[in-house]
């Protein structure tokens, strides 16, 4: 790529993540690829995530830290703000309690820039709550396209990076599966996302993940597809029969 690299703007939402956010931020540190800003939006929290990340901000000024004062109860509100504080030419997300592998950036910046994609993703592992590695990795499609998304949620957040002229004015909306909805909309404009097919960020699965609830998620995904992307009654009931045999695959591991 050369020495003109491009900056890349990591969206971390957080609230009450004492207990992870330091794995998190290190992770992002500890990046081979070093031209980042990190802007970490604190949703409210009560207990000293503040204090945690003020003391990675003063010791790294790539590192922001924006607070609000009312909590909005999802991560759409603090992704959002972060977009519009953005600087990057990229945007990736990061959750709080989440990881990434050192070679992360990197390896999609650099097929990014050499392909021109404009939305890239990867496989991911599962941890533990505790961090455990167990080679729970999840691969998804090597392509997605707004009608293939549509069956199956291939773009994990944690791995994603989108350039930020792709997003223009399209933003996280205040529901379920916010993640989901955000890439059908981007993807809806005519933008492919494109999977490097390698492992480059580590999904903490904890007993508060909201994907553990997977009847909920379920019905998340088919007010997304009926409400928010208004696809018709028989193809609704197409997408979700694929949804659910997806869903099984990638959660039993």
């Amino acid at each position: 790529m050369g020495n003109n690299l491009p900056l890349v703007s990591v969206i971390t939402p957080c609230y009450n993540a004492s207990e992870y956010i330091s794995d998190a931020i290190k992770s992002v540190v500890n990046q081979s690829f070093s031209d980042w800003e990190m802007i970490i939006v604190d949703d409210g929290s009560n207990d000293n995530s503040a204090e945690i990340i003020k003391s990675f901000v003063s010791a790294d000024n790539r590192i922001k830290y924006i607070r609000l004062d009312i909590p909005s109860g999802s991560p759409s509100l603090p992704r959002n703000v972060g977009i519009d504080n953005s600087k990057g030419k990229y945007i990736a997300f990061l959750d709080a309690d989440d990881m990434w592998l050192p070679e992360k950036l990197s390896q999609q910046i650099k097929a990014m820039e050499e392909e021109g994609w404009d939305l890239c993703y990867s496989y991911y592992e599962k941890i533990d709550d505790d961090g455990k590695r167990d080679n729970r990795i999840i691969k998804t499609k090597r392509v997605s396209t707004y009608r293939s998304l549509l069956k199956s949620n291939s773009i994990p957040c944690l791995t994603s990076i989108v350039a930020k002229a792709a997003i223009g004015d399209t933003r996280f909306k205040q529901i379920s599966q916010e993640d989901f909805c955000f890439w059908l909309d981007i993807l809806k404009k005519g933008f492919v996302a494109h999977n490097i097919c390698e492992v480059t960020a580590l999904y903490r699965e904890t007993k508060a993940s909201r994907s553990a609830n997977k009847f909920d998620m379920f019905k998340e995904y088919w007010n997304v597809i009926r409400k928010h992307q208004q696809i018709g009654m028989i193809q609704s009931c197409y997408y979700m029969t694929t949804y659910t045999f997806y869903g099984i695959l990638k959660y039993i591991k």
